[in-house]
């Protein structure tokens, strides 16, 4: 029987990652990082193969999922107090980049950062 995986996230950098895999690990969730080996011989490479992606099984997605939610760390303003969501003022989003220009994905640290709503799922520009 072939098992399917589910990416719960990619990080850009190798370190980034580990705390969460052993978190899922320490619960008993078997985790795979892909791209891991070639991140850690090339760094500079991470926005070009798109980070480090955290992997589990399909059958384990939604505890990891679970677990993941509990410890993942959200985006914060300049002052360190979480960004709120204008639409539902939740607390819980995250660093988003569109990277819809071939400009932008070639050099994407030109692209203005915009933050996704994990809740709603609303994308806003900070202030």
């Amino acid at each position: 029987m072939e098992e399917k995986f589910y990416m719960i996230g990619a990080f850009e950098f190798v370190a980034d990652v580990q705390i969460i895999k052993g978190k899922l690990e320490a619960e008993g969730i078997p985790v795979f990082l892909r791209d891991e080996n070639t991140l850690n011989s090339d760094p500079l490479i991470s926005n070009a193969i798109g980070g480090v992606k955290l992997q589990v099984y399909t059958k384990d997605k939604d505890r990891a999922l679970e677990i993941y939610n509990e410890i993942r760390a959200y985006a914060l303003d300049g002052d360190g107090n979480p960004i709120v969501c204008p639409n539902c003022k939740a607390t819980k989003s995250e660093a988003y980049y569109e990277r819809k220009s071939i400009f932008h994905r070639l050099f994407p640290f030109f692209e203005k950062r915009k933050y996704k709503c994990l809740n709603c799922g609303i994308i806003t520009k900070p202030e």
